[in-house]
């Protein structure tokens, strides 16, 4: 996942915080150079926390208000597709911050604060309903201007890449566990069949990451969507699994399969190209889930053993009990049950064999 989230957990003054180093000194510096906004660079605190390289931070104004500014240091970052999503994203009307100030050779932006308060920090069976009709509104809000040529394409070779991290990372490097050639050959088998499902699906802006920890809680129109730097043009399904299949907060499936048809139902009257059949469009919408929980795996366990945060282990058991529910119910994922059930069965203790 690309949690780059302005989460307001430790949002503390620089000195209690922050330990002074070389690129803050330099944003400090930076800042200081801004006429308008003119911000108050001593009051630098803590933003978020991310999963890359990017770090974000509060800043006070001069005239008593707060902004983010956003360190994305190269070669590591580049800040520029976040510069061109949030104009794309921006002028269909749905909340992202507005970029105020950007020093793209050093990796810094200067961005409106869309708060402290995460859907994922609100959510609860009060207001869950609202919150979530938000979002449907604002995705469908943003699916029906979409263009193509704007944004890159989410083509065979990306999708496949995605995939391959989880018998990488999640089986190879996670589980020790290492497939012999007939259950290798499933997991192709089962990749071309998520692969041509995902490739013949409408295709439109996707942002990714669209999920709790990165829609905002605002008083500028619900959600403010943050972290969508690495949006490209796809499946049409894919922002709805982000939101309905959360790695992070789990509903019923009564209520998933309530507001995938009201999301649904919303998309056909705005002109989206989804499918007529509900039951058709489900479907696309498991598919799609399927491909990215493998994804997800293979992406929690490289943030764990390359990356060192195992906070994100945490969230494996969710992703996993989505991806065993999914393919248990279509005939075509019998395989992947049956590898699933093999690494339970094979525990050692200290891995997994076949």
């Amino acid at each position: 996942m690309h949690s780059g989230k302005f989460n307001p957990e430790n949002s503390l003054p620089m000195s209690d915080s922050i330990p002074n180093d070389t690129r803050l000194s330099q944003l400090a510096e930076w800042l200081a150079t801004i006429e308008t906004p003119r911000t108050l660079p001593a009051t630098l605190r803590a933003a978020s926390a991310d999963a890359s390289f990017r770090r974000y931070f509060r800043v006070d104004t001069a005239e008593g208000g707060t902004l983010i500014a956003m360190d994305a240091p190269p070669p590591q970052e580049d800040v520029r597709p976040f510069v061109q999503v949030a104009e794309l994203f921006g002028a269909t009307g749905v909340t992202v911050p507005q970029v105020f100030a950007q020093d793209v050779g050093r990796g810094f932006l200067l961005l409106s604060d869309l708060g402290t308060t995460t859907y994922l920090q609100q959510l609860n069976a009060d207001t869950a309903h609202k919150l979530y009709i938000d979002a449907i509104d604002s995705l469908v809000l943003l699916q029906t201007q979409s263009r193509p040529g704007r944004l890159p394409e989410y083509d065979r070779a990306l999708l496949q890449r995605e995939l391959m991290l989880f018998p990488e990372w999640y089986l190879g490097k996670h589980l020790k566990a290492t497939p012999d050639e007939r259950q290798r050959a499933d997991l192709d088998k089962i990749f071309e069949v998520l692969l041509a499902n995902t490739l013949a699906q409408p295709q439109v802006y996707v942002h990714r990451d669209y999920h709790s920890r990165n829609l905002m809680v605002t008083d500028k129109g619900n959600p403010g969507i943050l972290d969508f730097q690495d949006a490209v043009y796809g499946p049409i399904t894919y922002d709805l699994v982000s939101l309905l299949r959360d790695a992070y907060i789990h509903w019923d499936e009564e209520m998933v399969l309530d507001w995938a048809i009201r999301y649904w139902e919303r998309a056909r009257r705005a002109g989206l190209p989804v499918s007529h059949d509900i039951d058709a469009f489900y479907r696309d919408f498991e598919f799609m889930g399927l491909q990215r929980h493998l994804k997800v795996l293979g992406i929690f366990a490289r943030l764990y053993h390359r990356d060192g945060k195992d906070g994100y282990l945490n969230d494996i058991p969710l992703v996993m009990e989505y991806t065993r529910k999914t393919a248990y119910r279509y005939k075509e994922f019998a395989p992947l049950v049956r590898l699933l059930d093999a690494l339970a069965e094979n525990q050692t203790g200290v891995g997994f064999t076949f």
